[in-house]
């Protein structure tokens, strides 16, 4: 069953249908099952068709893609898409019922060409497949012509996406929500972001927004500005002092405990909140710092408070109950929460800095801090940080970053990042970057400290560092940097502050739960058996097994976020809660946690690839990229300024940038 039979997928045709001895080798990104069980016979969509099985009902297959295509998803605000999906799905209709000509087949390619005419690309991308399916496999389509379908009816599963969508990883439904701020629908458009991100405030303003990299308008100039289109429906509602909908199902008698209110854990509460479920989150930080690691460990000056606090109102509003200065582990044990809820949902974030391995990091010295997300988190909550004049930042992510720019706003007269690799191998962002720079942080790249320097009294007076040389390529194809024999130097300082990534800290997780840690200090969650032609397991671009039903193996109880998957993004975060939402309500209402078919399609999807970079898009005219406004000059990060820096569209530019959209939607189908 592994072996490819047939495939035009790509525009390449792989015939293994009447090949004597070894048929062509090809492979694609799909699993051998769709499910781990469920063998995957065949793969329909906007790129072509893939087949497994020579037993496919081709006909009946193509029939029921257009059906649905045409059903379903048609908009029906353009005369080809309208009409061609009509006179395409009845063909085949008819086709399956025997009363159709054969000469009708011939128009399929008529149609092809007149829906590349249509509005939008979900018509005339799924054109593709069923051109390629009358083309190649005609012999199938007059036998029925002749006889009419008899076969077996196959089991089918769908799935709409776009490159954007499926980029992100919480699948919001970005063209949908882009067309509606076209038509300066905004409360609309919330709605839409709000059925996969509880968070669109701060979406819209600290996202990576990866899904800008799978932008099909890429492909004629630049990608659609996402995130801020997203942050523009937000802004408005709470500008107009607008208060969304807060239509909650009928209260249920089952109840939820949430472990951490960051990102991953309000929206796991927002949605079970919607469904009826009472959740009660545990926050060991302060009231007023609901949010987590937003609260604490983004600025600001990228993420304003009052703004954060009003997205955490809106889920608060739902009924969701939250507990402050409560520490699972030391004020109410997990044994304790998981006897006392039905369900309970771990997701701690990562709070715990990671050690940077240099000479006399563990000695106490006066000017060392233990961690640059403790020393945002006590700048935040107005604590002393113990930071001097003269502060040097180690890391090169965006904690770091944040943490040169808060140094400044926070009085240092010299902040300084250290940096192993080159500006454009740092992880940051490269906006964060630039915005750093722009405020007079001062870089030192290819640098690798190596001790930290004190005086008589124990103060750290400087770094001692080491010049790097890229080297050869590591494991993850980046040149690995290699120290410079005799390059050693001093970097002046009285303040050393390690940002070179954090961890969850998993303490209060007692070992004889059962609830099994990796050696990366996530817990473990079940996943399915997907495996490829070869027989090796799927894994995401992170390395996790694919498919995680985030249920571990003690029953009842789930994790999620950082937690789960290891310290990535917000949106991550929400994407992975939102799935355990899901997960935890099937458990609750059924006795089972499972995956869904429609979670197993996204991360199929996610791991074949939507987005096409080398792909050809017409396109009438270029249309340059609108950029929200920004606040400008060094005196943005003045001591105590932590004013917003950047500024947002107005109504007429967030009208013009969602208009450039391409609302490139595709639909794909398994056949099992």
């Amino acid at each position: 069953m592994a072996d490819v039979v047939f495939s035009t997928w790509g525009g390449t045709t792989v015939d293994n249908r009447n090949v004597s001895g070894e048929p062509q080798a090809v492979s694609y990104r799909l699993p051998v099952a769709f499910d781990g069980q469920r063998p995957l016979r065949a793969f329909m969509g906007w790129d072509g068709i893939i087949l497994f099985d020579k037993d496919v009902d081709v006909p009946a297959m193509t029939a029921e893609y257009m059906k649905r295509v045409q059903t379903l998803y048609c908009c029906g605000r353009c005369t080809p898409g309208k009409k061609g999906t009509k006179v395409l799905m009845d063909l085949f209709q008819r086709v399956l019922k025997g009363t159709a000509t054969e000469k009708e087949l011939d128009t399929v390619d008529d149609l092809t060409d007149l829906l590349k005419n249509c509005k939008c690309t979900l018509c005339q991308s799924a054109t593709v497949p069923v051109f390629d399916a009358v083309k190649h496999y005609r012999e199938q389509f007059v036998a029925c012509l002749k006889g009419g379908s008899s076969a077996k009816p196959d089991s089918y599963i769908h799935k709409i996406t776009a490159p954007c969508m499926d980029k992100c990883p919480a699948h919001i439904d970005i063209p949908k929500y882009v067309e509606e701020i076209k038509n300066y629908q905004y409360t609309e458009a919330l709605a839409t972001i709000r059925e996969n991100m509880p968070m669109p405030a701060v979406c819209g303003r600290v996202c990576p927004h990866p899904c800008e990299t799978a932008c099909r308008r890429k492909n004629v100039d630049d990608s659609i500005n996402i995130m801020v289109l997203k942050r523009s429906a937000s802004d408005y509602e709470w500008m107009h002092n607008l208060t969304p909908p807060a239509e909650t199902k009928p209260k249920k008698n089952k109840t939820v405990a949430i472990v951490g209110a960051g990102p991953a854990g309000v929206a796991c509460a927002y949605y079970l909140a919607l469904e009826g479920y009472q959740c009660t989150i545990y926050e060991a930080l302060p009231e007023g710092f609901g949010g987590g690691m937003i609260a604490v460990g983004i600025p600001a000056y990228r993420m304003p408070r009052h703004i954060l606090q009003r997205d955490i109102d809106i889920v608060e509003a739902l009924g969701v109950k939250m507990i402050y200065n409560c520490r699972v582990g030391k004020d109410i044990s997990l044994p304790e929460l998981k006897q006392k809820y039905d369900a309970v949902f771990l997701a701690p974030g990562a709070h715990r800095s990671k050690p940077m391995g240099v000479e006399g990091e563990d000695k106490g010295y006066k000017g060392f801090l233990t961690g640059g997300i403790d020393f945002l988190r006590e700048a935040y909550m107005g604590r002393p940080t113990g930071m001097g004049k003269k502060v040097c930042v180690v890391g090169g992510g965006n904690t770091a970053i944040d943490c040169v720019r808060v140094a400044l706003r926070e009085g240092a007269e010299e902040s300084i990042l250290l940096y192993r690799r080159s500006r454009k191998e740092m992880p940051a962002d490269v906006w964060e970057v630039d915005g750093a720079d722009e405020e007079g942080v001062r870089f030192e790249f290819q640098v690798l400290p190596t001790r930290i320097v004190v005086d008589d009294n124990e103060q750290v007076i400087g770094v001692e560092c080491v010049r790097m040389a890229m080297g050869e390529p590591d494991a993850s194809g980046r040149r690995r940097p290699e120290p410079v024999p005799g390059s050693e130097f001093i970097v002046e300082c009285d303040t050393v502050i390690p940002a070179i990534g954090q961890d969850p800290d998993l303490s209060f997780i007692p070992p004889d739960m059962g609830i099994d840690i990796t050696k990366w200090n996530t817990v473990v969650t079940k996943y399915l058996p997907l495996k490829d032609a070869a027989g090796k397991d799927l894994k995401d671009g992170m390395g996790n097994m694919l498919s995680r039903s985030l249920i571990t193996d003690c029953d009842g109880v789930f994790a999620g976020g950082d937690a789960e998957i290891g310290p990535l993004t917000v949106v991550a975060c929400i994407g992975n809660a939102h799935r355990a939402a899901l997960v935890i309500q099937r458990w609750l209402e059924e006795g089972k946690a499972y995956l869904s078919d429609q979670d197993i399609f996204d991360d199929l999807l996610t791991y074949l690839g939507v987005y096409d970079k080398g792909e050809q898009v017409a396109w009438l005219d270029s249309s340059d990229r609108a950029n929200q406004k920004e606040v400008h000059g060094r005196e943005r990060a003045a001591k105590g300024n932590y004013r917003e820096v950047e500024l947002g569209f107005s109504d007429t530019t967030a009208q013009i940038e969602a208009d450039r959209c391409l609302r490139c939607y595709r639909m794909a189908m398994v056949t099992l």
